[in-house]
This record gives C-alpha cells, sequence and structure tokens, in this order.
C-alpha cells in the first residue's frame, strides 16, 4: 500500500514538474492594426483559466503562460483575437476594428446604449480625461469639455462648482442638474475623488433625460465609478503634491492714495498723505500647499471581481487659517453566483474636516482703509478709532477671533441582483442609501481686539444636520433581435423618500480653555437659545423606455415616466413625462456607399417634457408670523398677536420642460474629423414665479405660484481631430462652441416683474425678471455722463446732484429720475461658451493643453456699489476719478454718496474671459526600467491649473455664480488660484 502510495506522488510530483517546465513569461505589445497605435487597459488572458493582465500606457503586457497555451485578447471596439503562445516569449499582438460592434458605449440611465444609436444629446468624459486634470471636484474637470454646460468655479477649498446644462430654466426653484451616482441620487459629488470615476454622461436634451421625469428638468450628470476585471491584482497609485497661488490679485490704493481721496470725498484735509501703508491683501493671503494621494486595488476571477480604493486629500486654502482635508474610500464587488444570476454592491465612503474662515473677510480686505496698521506698536491690533474715518473691521483680527470648526461623514451605497431569464429578460432589483452628517461648532471669545471687534461675552453655538435618503429601484429588460430588427424595451419602477433634520444651539459664557470644553450645558442656562426642524420628501415613479433600431439606420427611442411628489398638493402630486427621440443613420444607405465623403453621418430629433421638483418648500401651505403691531393688551398684559404673512396658490403644477432637439453628426477623413452639432428649444412652463401682493392684505413679500414661462434656445458645436503620424507621434484637437439666449416669455400678471439682487446698503434690488428679458437681469439707471460743473446741474432732472456725480438718462422725459427711467443695464447669463482641448504624444512624452472661455456675460460689480462712508477704493478707480471739471466723463467723483449708489450700468462690467484651464507635461518611464521596479508601468507629470486668465473685470475673478433671480452680482466671491502640481501614475 506505500508503495502504491509513493508511486502516485511521485507521478503526480512528476506532472506538477513538467507543467512547471512547460510555463514560460511571456510579454509583447498590442497595437490597432491599421494605425499601429498602442491600445491601453487591452485585456490578456489565459485561455480557459482567470490568469490575465492589461495593457500598460505603452500598450505592452507581461503575463505567465504554458509554453502550448492561448492568449484570449480583448479591447472595446475590437475584434477578439486568440493567439497560440507557442513556445514563445514575445508575442505582439495586432486587434482589428469591429465596425459591426459598438464603438463607444455611452451610459442612458437604467442602462447604456452604443453611440451611434443614441438618438438624444448625450455628452460622455471618460476617466482617462478627467485623471488629466488635478482638480479636488469631478465637475470642475468638466469645465471646457462639455458643449451647453457652463461651470463656475469657486476657489474655496471643498465647495462645489455651480454647473447649468442648457441655459438656466427656473427663478425661485432650483437650476441644479441631477447627480446620480451608480444608480443612487445625490445632490453634488464633492464626496468622490475623481480618480474613482470610470466616466461622466451628461444628458442634456429631454429625451435623454426623460426617463428620469420630475427630476430631469435641469439635465441629468450620471457618474459610473471604476469596477473590478477579472484577471491578476492591480494596485495603482495616483498621486500629486503642488502649491496654489493667487492671480490676478485687484490692486488697491495705498495710504497716500486713500488719503488723497477720502480728503477730497470729505472736503478738508482728514488725513495725512504720508501715513504708512497696509496693503490687506497681502495681509490675509497666502501660497497655500495641496496634496492629494490615491491607492486603488482591483482584480477577481471569473465569478467575483471586485476593486477597492482610499483616498486622502490635504487642501490649504489662500486665506490664511482655511485648511480642507478629505478622506474617500470605495469598495465594489461584483459576484457572478450563477450563469444568470449577479450580485453587487457599490459603497462610497467620505469624511471631511475643515478649518473655516469668516464668510465676509474678502469684503473686510476691501473696504478696509490702508491707513490702518495691522498691529500697533504697543502689539495690539491697529484700530480705526485712530483715524477720523468711521468704523471699520481690522481683517487679521478677525482671522485671528475666529474659530469655527466643521466636519461631516457621508455614506453613498448601491447594492443590486439581477437575474436573466428565458431568452432575452432581465430583471434587475437596487437598493441605493445616502446617508450623511454635517457639523460645526463656532465659539466667539470674550475679547476686546478693537472699537469695533470686541465680545463682552463669549458665544458658543453649534449645529449639527443630518439627511437620510433610500431609493428602491426594479427594472425588467427585454433585449432581442429579430434579423433587421433589434429592441430593447425597459419597465420599471422607483420609490423613493428623503428625510433631514437639524439641531443648532448657542449659549453665553462657555469658557474656551480647549476643544474638550466646548459643550452648551458648561454655559450659562439662562441664555440658551435653541432651533430645530426638518423636512420630509417622498416620491413614486412609474417608468418604460423602448429603443427600436431597424436595418441598423432607422432608430427610435420612446419614454414614458408617470412621477408623484410629496412636494405637491394631493391632488396635483401625478405627472406624465414622456419623450421621443428618432435617428437615421445616412452612411449606412445605399446611396452612401461609394461617396468619400463622410465616414459617418447620423440625423437626430427628439421631443420631451421634462419635471423641476426642486421648488420652494411648502409653497402650497399658509404661513403665520408674529408683528408687535398686531400685539394686544388686555389688564395690562401684551397678548402677541399672529398673522397669514404668505397666501399659498389656488393650484400648484410641477415646473414643465418642454424641449426640441436637432443634432446631426459626421466623420471624415477615415473618422479622424468629426463634427457633431445640435439646435434646441427649451421651454419651462408653469414655472414659479412671485407677485407682489395688495397693501391691504397686510402681506409681506409675495404670493408665489405657476405663473410664468421661460425659454432657452441655442446652438451648440463640437469638432475633433485626431491623427496617428507614426507609432511614436500622435495628436488630437477638439474644439466646443455654445450659444444660448435666455428670455422671460410670459408671465400670467400683465407687468408683473420678480426683483431680487438685494445690495445691504439702501436694500438696493439690482435683479429683475420679467417678460421680454433674461432671468435676473440687471436693472437700474442708465449713466450719460458725469456732472461737471453747477451749471449742468442746475436745470437738470437731478436738482440736487453736485459735480463730479452721476448724470442718469431721463428714459420717460418728464425732467424727474425716478423708478420709471430704470431699465435693463446688464445681463449674468452667458451667451457664448466655448473649450479647445488639446493632446500631443511623442515616445513617451505627451503634452495636453485645454483652454475654456465664456462672453457676452454681464458682471454686478456689488464691491464698488457697497459703501457706507470712507471704504477704501480700487486702483482702477481712483486713477480715472471725476477730480474737475473736464477729467471724467465716465468715473464719478470719491463721494460715492446718496444718489450716486443707485443700481447704475457704471457698476455693470463685462465678464468675458480666456483661461488656461490645464497644461500638463507627462512622461511614461520606458518598460525595461519599469519591469525591473517590478511595475506595470510609471507615468510622471508636471500641471498648472488655471495659471493664467484674460478678462477686463475690476475684481478677482469673472466667475460669479447665484441663484437664477440674483447671479452674476460680485460680493466678493472667494477667488479661484492657480495650481501647480507635480504628480506621479504608477500600476503595479
Amino acid at each position: 500500500m506505500k508503495r502504491k502510495i509513493l508511486l502516485l506522488v511521485m507521478c503526480l510530483l512528476t506532472v506538477h514538474l513538467s507543467f512547471a517546465q512547460n510555463t514560460i513569461s511571456v510579454q509583447g505589445r498590442v497595437t490597432d492594426a491599421s494605425t499601429g497605435q498602442p491600445l491601453i487597459g487591452a485585456g490578456v488572458v489565459v485561455q480557459g483559466t482567470s490568469t490575465g493582465t492589461q495593457t500598460d500606457a505603452n500598450g505592452n503586457y507581461t503575463i505567465s503562460a504554458p509554453a502550448d497555451g492561448t492568449l484570449a485578447v480583448s479591447y472595446l471596439g475590437y475584434r477578439n483575437a486568440q493567439v497560440p503562445v507557442d513556445n514563445r516569449s514575445t508575442i505582439n499582438i495586432q486587434l482589428e476594428t469591429d465596425t459591426e460592434t459598438l464603438q463607444e458605449v455611452v451610459v442612458t440611465g437604467y442602462g447604456v446604449q452604443e453611440k451611434r444609436d443614441v438618438t438624444g444629446s448625450i455628452a460622455s468624459v471618460k476617466s482617462e480625461e478627467l485623471v488629466r486634470q488635478a482638480s479636488q471636484n469631478p465637475v470642475s474637470s468638466l469645465q471646457g469639455k462639455v458643449a451647453g454646460v457652463n461651470i463656475t468655479n469657486t476657489g474655496q477649498p471643498g465647495a462645489s462648482p455651480q454647473i447649468r446644462i442648457r441655459g438656466t430654466g427656473s427663478a425661485l426653484g432650483s437650476a441644479d442638474p441631477l447627480y446620480v451616482v451608480d444608480g443612487t441620487f445625490v445632490n453634488d459629488l464633492s464626496f468622490l475623488n475623481p480618480a474613482d470615476i470610470e466616466s461622466i454622461e451628461i444628458l442634456k436634451d429631454a429625451s435623454s433625460a426623460a426617463i428620469y421625469g420630475v427630476r430631469a428638468a435641469n439635465g441629468v450628470v450620471l457618474v459610473t465609478t471604476k469596477r473590478g476585471k477579472s484577471g491578476e491584482a492591480t494596485v495603482n497609485y495616483n498621486g500629486f503634491v503642488g502649491v496654489q497661488r493667487v492671480t490676478n490679485q485687484l490692486e488697491m490704493t495705498n495710504a497716500s492714495e486713500y488719503a488723497t481721496a477720502v480728503n477730497e470725498k470729505n472736503g478738508s484735509e482728514l488725513l495725512s498723505t504720508n501715513l504708512p501703508s497696509t496693503d490687506w491683501y497681502d495681509q490675509i493671503l497666502r501660497t497655500a500647499m495641496i496634496h492629494n494621494h490615491q491607492v486603488t486595488a482591483s482584480g477577481g476571477s471569473e465569478k467575483v471581481t471586485y476593486s477597492a480604493s482610499a483616498g486622502y486629500l490635504n487642501q490649504e486654502g489662500i486665506i490664511k487659517g482655511n485648511e480642507y482635508e478629505r478622506i474617500t474610500a470605495r469598495l465594489q464587488t461584483d459576484i457572478q453566483i450563477s450563469e444568470n444570476i449577479k450580485v453587487g454592491y457599490n459603497g462610497i465612503f467620505y469624511n471631511y474636516n475643515s478649518d473655516d474662515i469668516p464668510g465676509d473677510i474678502f469684503y473686510q480686505a476691501y473696504v478696509a482703509p490702508p491707513v490702518i496698521p495691522v498691529f500697533k506698536a504697543n502689539g495690539r491690533y491697529g484700530d480705526p478709532v485712530d483715524f477720523p474715518i468711521g468704523n471699520f473691521a481690522n481683517p487679521q483680527a478677525s482671522l485671528d477671533w475666529f474659530y469655527q470648526k466643521s466636519n461631516g461623514q457621508r455614506l453613498t451605497s448601491n447594492a443590486f441582483g439581477e437575474v436573466k431569464f428565458l431568452n432575452g429578460f432581465t430583471f434587475r432589483s437596487s437598493l441605493g442609501l445616502n446617508y450623511g452628517i454635517d457639523e460645526y461648532t463656532n465659539y466667539r471669545s470674550r475679547d476686546s481686539l478693537t472699537t469695533v471687534q470686541f465680545a463682552t461675552r463669549s458665544l458658543l453655538t453649534q449645529r449639527r444636520s443630518k439627511s437620510n435618503m433610500w431609493l428602491w429601484e426594479n427594472t425588467l429588460t427585454y433585449d432581442k433581435s429579430f434579423g433587421n430588427h433589434e429592441i430593447t424595451a425597459l419597465l420599471g419602477t422607483s420609490a423613493q423618500e428623503d428625510k433631514s433634520n437639524y439641531f443648532t444651539g448657542s449659549v453665553n459664557d462657555v469658557e474656551f480653555n480647549s476643544e474638550a470644553n466646548l459643550y452648551l450645558d458648561l454655559g450659562d442656562p439662562e441664555t440658551y437659545n435653541i432651533d430645530a426642524g426638518g423636512a420630509r420628501g417622498t416620491f413614486v415613479s412609474y417608468f418604460g423606455r423602448v429603443n427600436y433600431s431597424f436595418l441598423d439606420r432607422y432608430l427610435l427611442t420612446a419614454t414614458l415616466r408617470y412621477d408623484a411628489s410629496s412636494n405637491y398638493p394631493r391632488g396635483d402630486r401625478w405627472e406624465y413625462f414622456p419623450s421621443i427621440g428618432l435617428g437615421w443613420r445616412v452612411i449606412e444607405e445605399g446611396f452612401m456607399q461609394n461617396q468619400t465623403i463622410f465616414d459617418n453621418l447620423k440625423l437626430r430629433a427628439s421631443w420631451g417634457r421634462l419635471g423641476n421638483n426642486n421648488i420652494p418648500a411648502n409653497l402650497y401651505r399658509s404661513t403665520v408670523s408674529t408683528d408687535p403691531r398686531l400685539g394686544a393688551i388686555r389688564n395690562g398684559v401684551l397678548y402677541p398677536g399672529w398673522n397669514i404673512n404668505t397666501v399659498p396658490p389656488a393650484t400648484l403644477f410641477w415646473e414643465v420642460v418642454e424641449e426640441v432637439d436637432l443634432g446631426v453628426e459626421m466623420g471624415f477623413l477615415n473618422n479622424r474629423l468629426t463634427v457633431e452639432a445640435d439646435w434646441y428649444n427649451r421651454k419651462t412652463d408653469d414655472a414659479i414665479f412671485g407677485v407682489t401682493p395688495l397693501g391691504f392684505l397686510g402681506l409681506g413679500g409675495q404670493i408665489r405660484g405657476n405663473y410664468a414661462t421661460f425659454r432657452n434656445r441655442g446652438l451648440e458645436f463640437i469638432a475633433n481631430w485626431s491623427d496617428e503620424i507614426s507609432t511614436d507621434v500622435s495628436y488630437n484637437i477638439g474644439f466646443n462652441f455654445s450659444r444660448n439666449r435666455n428670455e422671460v416669455t410670459g408671465v400670467a400678471i400683465e407687468n408683473a416683474a420678480f426683483f431680487n439682487g438685494n445690495l445691504p446698503v439702501g436694500g438696493y434690488q439690482v435683479s429683475i425678471t420679467r417678460v421680454g428679458d433674461p432671468i435676473g437681469s440687471f436693472y437700474g439707471y442708465e449713466v450719460e455722463g458725469i456732472f461737471q460743473n453747477e451749471q449742468e446741474v442746475e436745470g437738470s432732472a437731478q436738482p440736487n446732484a453736485s459735480p463730479g456725480d452721476f448724470r442718469y438718462r431721463d428714459l420717460d422725459g418728464n425732467q424727474v429720475i425716478d423708478e420709471r427711467d430704470k431699465t435693463i443695464i446688464g445681463n449674468p447669463n452667458p451667451g457664448f461658451i466655448y473649450g479647445i482641448n488639446t493632446g500631443f504624444r511623442f515616445k513617451g512624452f505627451d503634452l495636453q493643453l485645454d483652454i475654456q472661455g465664456v462672453a457676452d456675460v454681464d458682471i454686478y460689480n456689488g464691491n464698488r456699489n457697497v459703501r457706507y462712508g470712507n471704504e477704501n477704493y480700487d486702483k482702477d478707480f481712483f486713477d480715472n476719478r471725476w477730480t474737475g471739471p473736464g477729467t471724467s466723463n465716465s468715473y464719478p467723483s470719491a463721494d460715492l454718496t446718496g444718489r450716486n449708489l443707485d443700481p447704475n450700468d457704471f457698476y455693470v462690467e463685462k465678464g468675458d474671459y480666456i483661461r488656461i484651464r490645464n497644461l500638463q507635461l507627462g512622461y511614461n518611464l520606458p518598460t525595461s526600467l519599469v519591469k525591473s521596479l517590478k511595475m506595470q508601468n510609471l507615468r510622471v507629470y508636471i500641471n498648472a491649473q488655471n495659471p493664467v486668465t484674460w478678462f477686463d473685470y475690476n475684481g478677482f475673478s469673472p466667475e460669479v455664480g447665484g441663484a437664477p433671480v440674483s447671479q452674476g452680482i460680485d460680493r466678493n466671491v472667494y477667488p479661484l488660484s492657480a495650481t501647480y502640481n507635480f504628480g506621479v501614475n504608477a500600476t503595479f
């Protein structure tokens, strides 16, 4: 018996040694058969096993395989290849383009579709474009890359950019798009590391977005994160370190110039022109550090695949003391339980900590007189009481005194199960969760810094808010081909609940020895102030979509969604949202086969209706408030009175967007040149709008309801050229351009208008929304010159003016300047947005240059317009101000008081700009060196983001966002900075 066992062991050992001897290391390169261009990320697998790898940035691979085995090679858009090893250690493989399969796949919402079969307007940005931008927010990486999408950035760490897709379609509701991350609805993408993203699709027209119904009126941003692939495990590190520097710093007057202007304004020598000078911007700004690191591990077998990542970002703000820290972690797993059953999970965790700054610190630095020193000789803070100029905060004291720390956590996850049955049916059920907690602690110490900045008692304020959303969706898909017919039909249901609550408390007299002492119960109980609240919203939806193709050239997409939302009254909660898209692949017609001009020609047309659920809360409920004037005294006791302060509309409907889109897609010169163009007409019906009630009703504010109609109409154009000159040299150039015109086309009540854009001085409202003009247009007086002397003032429509004041245009000719002379003086809605994106490759080197710009847009310079007394002046104003007859007929005198502060077109400036958005030079180290380091690939790069911006606006930044009815008003925004990085991307 022992002999038999020994013989068996020897036989097994011999077989094992024989197998080991026949296993060899194979390396080579996978390229395009027609161009010789390396195929990055091509899958190379030993046929019949789970052993596999992917090609690196140069198309190279290395794999262990049996000498008599076969390599199975695959790449999206190419025919699969099976290559015998035949005992070869070097095998170079060329793949043929497969014109019969998809060339590009785009996510369409509840499914994917071949780009050539899409009938709507969908833009897709892949991961390789996102990771070549050193952006902390994925939305920032899209700026200038997608036609019809306007993105407004802010330089504040952790803040989310503002995005508008094909203009602004709502006045009082939200104009933000719907964000969908792996099937889960979220409010923004600040929790996502761009390195985790596989692709971002933007659904721009009603046909493509209608599958999301009531949530899709402002467009949809679909984010697909990276998933694991079968094969050997790989580990990737992507990180950079760099600095951020202020660009286009606004120049203010120095002490001598300021004293000159103040003396002119007051008509006396208030200040000496020989005082020391403080540059408050230099004092509070700094060169800030930033570093970001991401590690990703992925791999798996034929049954189980996974992708896990962890990221860390530390970003200092350009304001001293401002710092933001973010930790992200992601885990994704797919399990193929059987041939027909698949389950999976994707979870993203996000944690942030922030050292905050005063919200008005840029305003303080703008207005603070330069004659005030940072510190006095005795070490105390410089104080305005030492000068006869009024009360101003010392910005450095504000930064030193301010204590606020914010933090939060978020978990966004989605689990799904998928079953395939019969012939072509797939049932999928998914459950999404978005859970978040946000907190902040603010402490103001008992102190006396200056005569303006002091507190006799300390004050501790704490806030905690929590949000919880679950989303359960079920879909049934049927996918089948019948000869010349291809059909994909989808039916689905969706149920969602959003809940949120907050708690805010404050108390005096907490002693701050350390952060551990900051508890509300340690203060004076007599000063407790507590506020709490919450909200809940529910949604139910049924939807369906049919994609049909005949002869691979005639295309149809039909969608219908039936939505209900608790944001609307019970009788008006349900609405239908249909759409239809048609496509004609003209290139497939017989009469096109012998022509040599077009390589691709497709015509598209679509129509659809969308809804906007993001309207102001509780519009259909009456609210009440107290007012001392309504109180009553009985027997010497005051009884407070209450009054209804809003009147709900008799009915409340959905804000509905109806859109028509016409498009064409073309390819020339072997598809090296591709062109795409769209025309759209986007109309918002039943838009929420405010109407001022009659005074005798005793109501403040406005009655809001479905009272307006808006329209956005525009053109989009995209052209891309890419060419492979040789195996060592290639390049690509892309250009996109968009034109949009926004207009209020109707209001239910004749001549009704909605005023907004309040400025803190005098309660001026500088924005108006009315029929015939864009949403949030700037509204004020036209300046026709400057009064040069008393003779010009006499007999004018402004008898109380002084020489050096604005002379307003008397539009109605009644010799009185009043509200009837106000008119539209500017438009904050961009007319044109464009981007130029280029890439060049020479052997291991690559260069990327992205340019982005905005034109035909106005900014209201609220910085100049907000004055209480002797605020500082910007240098441009000082150099061009009126100082006597004939010195200026466009800039007023230094006496910016009284009617000189009325909203007028002097404060409206052009917001056009051109920016180098990204400039990056990279180098892929030679394969031989990389292999010696036990790596698959290693790339290093240097990057400059926003290094140069050309604009004429007298402010820090021409990027000024805001709510739809008050956008484009600059009240000292946090400016964008230039970032210079060195980065490494390595795969092991």
